[in-house]
């Protein structure tokens, strides 16, 4: 049953963020976003190679997530932008909150299954000390 919502939390993860990076650039293009975006989000990108690189960060991470490889670096990468989502959502633009929250939920989960992979990044003196 673990491997099951593992697998479903990865993939979950992996294609909110790979469609969402695929959405990102339709904005960037200027076409028309197949997915709805967060107006206050949109204002918070006045310069474009913002949303650039934030798109292009959650097209490589969520594609990491989806094909199951380099797993705590994709979670390192993402956690910023994951913590900016759910604040944005729960303080600004309530609008898409319970995304957000499903999203902070399975990435809470997907750290928690892979904490031992964080664990030297508490240790108070380096490895030389």
């Amino acid at each position: 049953m673990e491997k099951i919502i593992r697998f479903t939390a990865r993939s979950l993860l992996g294609l909110i963020f790979l469609v969402a990076g695929i959405n990102g650039y339709f904005v960037i293009f200027g076409l028309k976003p197949f997915i709805a975006t967060s107006e206050a989000a949109m204002r918070m990108f006045p310069f474009s190679y913002l949303l650039i690189a934030e798109k292009s960060l959650e097209v490589v991470c969520g594609l990491l997530l989806i094909m199951n490889i380099f797993i705590p670096l994709a979670l390192a990468v993402l956690a910023p932008i994951v913590v900016n989502i759910f604040l944005l959502h729960l303080l600004v633009d309530q609008s898409l909150l319970l995304l957000a929250i499903f999203l902070a939920v399975c990435y809470g989960y997907m750290v928690f299954v892979h904490r031992n992979s964080f664990r030297s990044l508490f240790v108070k003196e380096g490895p030389n000390s």
